[in-house]
């Protein structure tokens, strides 16, 4: 998927837009968020060159220390690597390059087996039956990893469809994983800003991180609020804000008027009385129940990226079958 210069352009205006100086976070904490989750729903893309840190900074009205700070932490995270003499862009963990070369190698190979296939007198169907045989599935035991167990369910239920029918999906949240580890598992799947975390829980096992975007009923609803409207955005961890704000303002750049609150907020209360649509992250369900019944409540939540999992997720499982195949041909 080729991303225009000018789509970084937007994304980076959208995503200055939703700092809010007059917020109770940190603008530290609000850019790093920013940032962090533009980059995990695809909004800025892999390969993407962020601007300078003084660039950046003249931008927002910050100080070049304090950029300079995010840009490190998100280095740290392994969400953005530093080029010398290039700059800083966002990394892709070479994904797309490798799953390239691993095609390039397959047909290599294929050339390879049909010759010597030829010169044992096996025929070009016998073959294939033989490969087919070889190539049986085995079953993929995955771990869906998220923040919140309704979240992390609809994401494993999304995944399930490009799974094989004997794969098993489990969805456990970070907080479940100090109650049980799941056992087994060949894959752990999580959102590209808990990867570092999968990791340090799961060292030994391969982690896929994916981009997620907001799921078509959050970008219809969105798209229907009246233009007019007194809009509050609350989140229920402070670093998502800043992308709630910039997603809004993508999905329904027509409503001018969007205030952002993180759910702990002092005046949350007065904030929620007077607005015409309240959008809650997934977490904050709670404050329906103190809602009017003439307000329109809009959850944002998030959906897996199709184009993320076939060239992310797909390859990691077909290397965890060959992995199986390999311990299988290693006993017999």
């Amino acid at each position: 998927m080729m991303v225009t210069g000018q789509e970084h352009d937007d994304a980076f205006a959208r995503l200055a837009l939703a700092i809010d100086k007059a917020s109770s976070v940190p603008v530290s904490v609000q850019l790093r968020g920013a940032l962090e989750y533009g980059i995990a729903s695809g909004d800025i893309a892999p390969g993407t060159r962020l601007p300078s840190v003084r660039g950046l900074a003249g931008r927002l009205g910050m100080s070049p220390v304090t950029v300079s700070h995010v840009y490190a932490a998100l280095q740290e995270a392994g969400h953005v690597e530093g080029r010398v003499g290039a700059g800083t862009f966002v990394a892709d963990g070479g994904v797309s390059h490798q799953h390239a070369a691993r095609l390039r190698e397959i047909r290599r190979r294929i050339d390879e087996l049909v010759r010597l296939g030829g010169e044992a007198g096996l025929s070009r169907a016998e073959l294939a039956y033989r490969i087919s045989a070889a190539a049986e599935p085995r079953r993929v035991r995955l771990l869906m990893l998220g923040t919140f167990h309704d979240a992390t369910e609809a994401y494993a239920r999304e995944i399930r469809p490009h799974l094989r029918a004997d794969d098993v999906i489990l969805a456990r949240t970070t907080e479940e994983l100090a109650k049980e580890v799941p056992q087994d598992v060949d894959l752990v799947v999580t959102p590209r800003t808990l990867r570092a975390e999968a990791e340090a829980h799961f060292p030994s096992i391969p982690v896929v991180g994916l981009t997620l975007i907001p799921n078509e009923a959050t970008r219809v609803a969105l798209a229907t609020i009246p233009p007019q409207a007194q809009v509050v955005a609350v989140s229920y961890f402070p670093n998502f804000l800043p992308v709630m704000r910039a997603g809004i303002m993508r999905f329904a750049p027509h409503v001018t008027r969007v205030t952002g609150a993180v759910r702990l907020d002092e005046g949350l209360a007065d904030l929620l009385a007077g607005a015409d649509v309240v959008i809650h992250s997934t977490g904050a369900e709670y404050l329906r129940r103190d809602l009017r019944p003439d307000q329109t409540v809009i959850e944002y939540r998030h959906t897996p990226d199709s184009h993320a999992i076939e060239t992310d997720l797909l390859p990691a499982i077909d290397a965890c079958r060959g992995r199986h195949r390999q311990r299988e041909e290693q006993t017999q």
